[in-house]
C-alpha cells in the first residue's frame, strides 16, 4: 500500500474520530458545582466542588471549563487551574481528562475577600478528541449562588463603643438610657452631656454630679449606614471602601444586640442590587431568623446613594411608631443632618453617631480630642 493510501486512511480515521467526539462528545458527561456553603462573612475560607462524570464507554481525552467568576472570590493555587484577574472579574479555567465511567471530584479552596452576592451562572466547557484537537464547544447553566456577609469585627474596633457602651448595663438594655427614667446622681464622665449636670448635687457635694438615668426594659434599635461621604456628594459613592466598612459595624452591632434580645432594624440610603433607586429599610425584630435576613439584605446591597441622609432620617422613622435608639454610621455630620436628628430627639427618638473614618482603629487615642466631643455631644444631647 503506497504512502499516499495511508495518509488518506489516517486523514479519513481523523475526519471520523473528530466527527464523533463533536457529535457525541458531550453525551453522558455532566458538570455540577456546589460551594459547601450558601452564605458565609467576608474573611472566611469555603470551598467550590467541581463534580465531573463520564458516564459513556468512550473517554474524554481531555475537557477544559472556563468561566468568569468576580474577583471578590479568591482561588488557591492548585494543578491544572489557572486564574487571570482583573480588577473586577477573573477568568477561571481547569483541565480534566476522564477515562469511561469516571467521576472526578476537585475541591477548590476559596478565600471570600468582599462582601457581595456572587452568581455563578454558567460554565463554557470544551472537548477535544484523540489527537488532542478541539472538537466541540458547550455552554451549561451552573445557577450557583454565594452569599457573603459583610465582615464581622471586634466591638472594640467600633470607634466609642467599648468605652461608652459597655459596663453599664441594669437590666436587658445595651445602647442608651432612658431620659425620663432617673435614680440618683453620680460623678460626671467623659461623654456626659451638659444637660445631665444636675447643679443642686454638684454645689452640695462640690464635684460635678450627673442625672443617673436608668435603662428601660423594651429597646428597639435601628442601625442606618450612610453612604454619602460628603455633603455635596452626588449620584456616585466616592469612597466605597468607607461604606464597606460601614456595612461590618453594622453587622456586628446586629448580631450583638439580637444576641442580647433586643430587636434590631436596619436603614441603607444606597439601595438593593436587584432594586435600585429604592432605599432600604427593615424595621426592627429579634431572633435568629431575622438577623440571616439582615446579614442577606446587606449582603445583596450595592454601593449607591438614593437619598440624601438627612431625607433618609426623616423617612425611616416615619414608618416606625414607637420611640427608637438610631445608630448612624456616616462619614460626615451636616448642618442638615442635625436638624434631622434634633427632630428626631424631639420625637422621643434617640441618635448615636459612629464616625466613618479611615484609620479608626487609633480613634480610641483621640476620643479626647475636640472634634471627637463635639460629634459625641451633638448626638448624645437626648440622653
Amino acid at each position: 500500500m503506497g504512502i499516499s493510501w495511508i495518509l488518506i486512511i489516517a486523514g479519513l480515521v481523523y475526519l471520523v474520530q473528530h466527527a464523533i467526539f463533536n457529535r457525541w462528545g458531550f453525551r453522558g458527561l455532566t458538570i455540577k458545582r456546589t460551594f459547601n456553603t450558601a452564605h458565609c462573612h467576608a474573611g472566611d475560607r469555603i470551598e467550590m466542588i467541581e463534580t465531573i462524570q463520564n458516564r459513556k464507554l468512550a473517554p474524554v481525552p481531555w475537557l477544559r471549563l472556563e468561566s468568569t467568576i468576580h474577583a471578590g472570590l479568591h482561588f488557591a493555587k492548585q494543578s491544572n487551574l489557572a486564574v487571570s484577574s482583573g480588577a473586577m472579574f477573573q477568568n477561571h479555567r481547569s483541565l480534566f481528562s476522564l477515562m469511561p465511567y469516571t467521576r472526578i471530584v476537585r475541591r477548590h479552596q476559596v478565600y471570600c475577600a468582599q462582601r457581595g452576592w456572587y452568581k455563578l451562572e454558567t460554565v463554557s466547557a470544551s472537548i477535544g478528541d484523540l489527537v488532542g484537537m478541539h472538537a466541540a464547544t458547550k455552554s451549561q447553566r451552573t445557577d450557583l449562588e454565594l452569599l457573603v456577609y459583610p465582615r464581622l469585627v471586634s466591638r472594640d474596633d467600633i470607634p466609642l463603643l467599648s468605652s461608652r457602651w459597655q459596663g453599664e448595663v441594669t437590666v436587658k438594655r445595651w445602647i442608651m438610657p432612658d431620659p425620663f427614667l432617673v435614680s440618683g446622681v453620680r460623678e460626671y464622665r467623659y461623654g456626659d452631656t451638659m444637660n445631665s449636670i444636675h447643679w443642686k448635687a454638684t454645689a452640695r457635694s462640690q464635684r460635678l454630679q450627673v442625672y443617673n438615668r436608668e435603662f428601660t426594659a423594651d429597646p428597639r434599635l435601628l442601625i442606618i449606614v450612610n453612604t454619602q461621604i460628603t455633603a455635596t456628594m452626588w449620584d456616585a459613592v466616592s469612597d466605597p471602601e468607607l461604606v464597606e466598612k460601614g456595612l461590618s459595624y453594622a453587622a456586628t452591632l446586629a448580631e450583638y444586640a439580637i444576641s442580647q434580645g433586643i430587636p434590631v432594624g436596619f436603614g441603607y440610603n444606597g439601595s438593593l442590587t436587584q432594586q435600585p433607586g429604592v432605599p432600604v429599610h427593615i424595621s426592627p425584630a429579634g431572633g435568629h431568623p431575622h438577623l440571616e435576613y439582615l446579614f442577606e439584605t446587606m449582603a445583596k446591597l450595592s454601593i449607591s446613594y438614593t437619598r440624601s441622609c438627612s431625607d433618609f432620617l426623616d423617612e425611616s422613622t416615619l414608618q416606625e411608631g414607637s420611640a427608637l435608639d438610631i445608630i448612624l454610621l456616616t462619614a460626615f455630620v451636616s448642618d442638615a443632618i442635625e436638624d434631622s436628628i434634633q427632630r428626631l430627639e424631639a420625637q422621643g427618638h434617640t441618635v448615636f453617631i459612629v464616625p466613618l473614618q479611615h484609620g479608626l482603629l487609633t480613634l480610641h487615642e483621640k476620643e479626647a480630642s475636640p472634634s471627637d466631643v463635639n460629634t459625641a455631644s451633638g448626638a448624645s444631647s437626648a440622653s
